[in-house]
């Protein structure tokens, strides 16, 4: 395929910023798709579909210009213009440079009585006609009538160096060079059936489509192929994962099992007792296990686990538990200690603040066979982190690992079990698309007693008051930011500028400050004294999302609680109503943006994860659901598992039908697909193997 430097005015500077983006090949660029649409027409019929924006736009005769200069040095060309519609405006503004005029090529381009189009942002809702100007175009330049207004015109992630108007004109390229050349890895006859557009006709109209309905076809076209592709990729996953074999099996013993829950000091749900009878009868199977637990917070997951380590370690066989931070692997270590107090079980931690000498002490015992359980961050991935006998892997905050994480802790023993956890429950059509290759237990009730926290959006002098009557009481809060700096965002609150004011606003009580930049031995001394009771207030960024369990903790104080998704907002309302107290979560916004009043609503209206876990993919699209970016286990160009369930539905049933006729995909019509799928995933995730 040809290399991006090649294509029509590229050339290897510009071919280096299309590496930035991941885009080496013409075929690359074709297949980087748009992440919107500006319909740019002047009155035409507006389709309404949520991946077109009606963009802003005029078109007039330039009747006169004005360029001023303000005290701050900066300086502004005004546009004006008389268009169909009246007298419009539009202003550029530049920062002044005494070497040379910044406005020499605007007042070229946009000089008296030339007609212009112009697109950019209204100064004012109200007022269309007055614009800040972000592009321009003369309306004798049929090459941008073509491209750039006066249609759906598309609209690109960019990288430094490369602007809107290039990376258009760039793909226009690409299409006219290459569109006529894409192939089609979809079974003609599959593709026929679903009624799809063919897909050099869909490489055309996904970049510059006719009209809205043309752009929806391609759209539907090129989602359909990822989930089915997606599909029949984590079918293949399963497929291999279960007809893999152990070389080792277990006994239920119940020398340690008997004594731990004879210890725990409280009964185990019937929701625990189910995910731990469906993960021994996995773990006794011939294949190894690959098992997503997943329940809301505090639902006991952890117990649950230590369940399947315990069984792991009766039969003579390791573990290793896997976290994504140090503070949750120092926590989930002080729940160890607390649980396998008395028993006959070794356990060791392994994070990146553990002294040298400790960690060859822990590395040599794990590859004797001397420890039966290491609990850890990233740093158990590392090579020298060699075991006697893995048996089980476990991995906390299952979406903080990617894929080729989990393959490479699963290699350090002989095909070992695994199992993953979350405390985001996700819907099942995101479950099916993520992680298809997992089976799924669901701990839907919470221990006995546990109270649900009551939400309620606040002001912060009423959170505030809220913390001094809960401090009176003997009981402890939390108050968290967003952020550890102060941003140039006007009402974005900071951990350490707040951390301030807050020993000032609650003088007389004991205030400590808590995120992930502190050095270890603070961080650690921070979350102690909280747990211990020696400090009343602590004042966080979102580090104490997941992990940290103070029972006297009773009420928790979400400082810019719009800057914060679904999931992070309720795994830390989860971190308060631990205790016999009632809690309440007070959600403070400084600032309305985007769906983030649909967020705090659903906040105060559910309690339930599951629940807003299906809120939240409504809301935000599964992209976001679980806080951050999948590590290749969702690297989706087009799709949405919130918006195209009926598309991922059809792509499930599909994949079926073809496995069940094909289990190879050797036949010819399915060449395309096989090649498709090794090139996707194979290398890449490690995941697959079709050789």
């Amino acid at each position: 395929m040809t290399a991006i430097q090649h294509l029509k005015g590229v050339g290897p500077k510009r071919a280096e910023l299309f590496g930035r983006l991941g885009i080496e090949t013409l075929e690359e660029l074709l297949f980087y798709f748009p992440r919107k649409w500006e319909d740019r027409r002047l009155g035409a019929k507006k389709e309404h579909f949520p991946y077109v924006e009606d963009a802003p736009v005029i078109r007039g005769r330039i009747t006169k210009v004005r360029d001023l200069y303000t005290a701050s040095g900066l300086r502004i060309f005004k546009v004006f213009l008389e268009t169909a519609q009246g007298e419009a405006e539009a202003s550029f503004f530049k920062r002044h440079n005494p070497r040379f005029d910044v406005f020499a090529l605007l007042r070229k381009d946009l000089a008296p009585e030339r007609t212009v189009w112009i697109t950019g942002t209204p100064e004012d809702p109200l007022f269309l006609s007055r614009m800040r100007a972000e592009e321009y175009y003369a309306d004798d330049d049929a090459r941008a009538l073509q491209l750039h207004v006066g249609r759906l015109v598309p609209v690109y992630p960019l990288t430094e160096g490369l602007t809107p108007r290039f990376m258009r004109e760039a793909v226009f390229a690409a299409v006219t060079a290459g569109a006529a050349e894409v192939t089609d890895p979809l079974p003609p006859a599959l593709a026929a059936r679903r009624g799809l557009l063919a897909r050099d006709l869909a490489v055309r109209a996904i970049h510059f489509p006719e009209n809205a309905f043309e752009l929806t076809a391609a759209r539907r076209r090129f989602i359909y192929e990822e989930l089915l592709l997606l599909a029949l990729a984590w079918a293949i996953k399963r497929r291999q994962t279960r007809s893999a074999r152990k070389e080792f099996s277990y006994e239920i013993k119940k020398s340690l099992l008997t004594p731990f829950r004879e210890k725990l000091g409280f009964a185990l749900t019937a929701a625990q007792a189910h995910a731990i009878n469906e993960i021994f009868a996995d773990m006794r199977a011939p294949a190894p296990m690959a098992r997503l637990l997943e329940g809301d917070v505090g639902s006991g997951k952890t117990v649950v686990a230590l369940s399947a380590m315990l069984l792991a370690a009766e039969n003579g066989g390791q573990s290793v538990f896997a976290a994504p931070t140090e503070i949750l692997a120092e926590q989930h270590f002080l729940t160890f200690e607390r649980f396998l107090k008395g028993l006959d079980v070794r356990f060791a931690l392994l994070t990146g603040r553990v002294t040298a000498a400790r960690r060859k002490e822990i590395l040599k015992k794990l590859e004797a066979g001397e420890l039966d359980i290491l609990i850890g961050t990233h740093s158990v991935l590392g090579p020298e982190v060699r075991f006697k006998s893995l048996r089980l892997a476990v991995i906390d905050e299952q979406h903080r690992f990617g894929v080729r994480q989990r393959a490479a802790l699963r290699a350090k023993g002989d095909r070992a079990d695994m199992l993953i956890m979350t405390a985001t429950p996700i819907p099942r059509t995101l479950f099916l698309a993520l992680y298809g290759d997992l089976d799924l237990s669901a701990i839907r009730e919470l221990p006995p007693g546990r109270l649900p926290v009551r939400t309620t959006e606040a002001t912060e002098e009423v959170a505030f008051n809220a913390a001094a009557d809960e401090a009176a009481k003997g009981r402890q809060v939390y108050i968290v930011y967003p952020v550890i700096e102060e941003t140039l965002a006007a009402d974005m609150k900071s951990v350490k500028a707040e951390f301030e004011r807050l020993k000032v606003i609650f003088k007389g009580l004991r205030l400590d400050m808590l995120h992930g930049r502190m050095p270890g031995a603070l961080k650690k001394s921070a979350m102690e004294n909280f747990a211990a009771g020696r400090t009343d207030i602590l004042v966080a960024t979102q580090v104490i999302e997941v992990g940290i369990d103070v029972p006297n903790a009773a009420l928790m104080v979400i400082n810019n609680a719009e800057r914060f998704g679904l999931a992070s907002l309720h795994q830390l309302r989860g971190r308060v109503g631990r205790g016999r107290w009632e809690s309440r979560c007070l959600l403070v916004a400084h600032a309305r943006t985007g769906d983030s009043a649909e967020r705090l609503r659903a906040m105060v209206q559910c309690s339930n994860g599951f629940e807003l876990s299906e809120k939240d993919a409504y809301i935000r699209g599964a992209g976001e659901i679980l806080g951050v970016k999948q590590h290749g286990d969702m690297d989706l160009k087009i799709a949405d598992m919130s918006r195209d369930g009926e598309l991922l539905a059809q792509a499930m049933e599909d994949r079926e039908a073809l496995l069940a006729a094909d289990p190879g995909l050797t036949r010819p019509e399915n060449a395309g697909l096989r090649r498709r799928l090794r090139a996707l995933y194979a290398s890449r995730w490690d995941l697959i193997d079709l050789s």
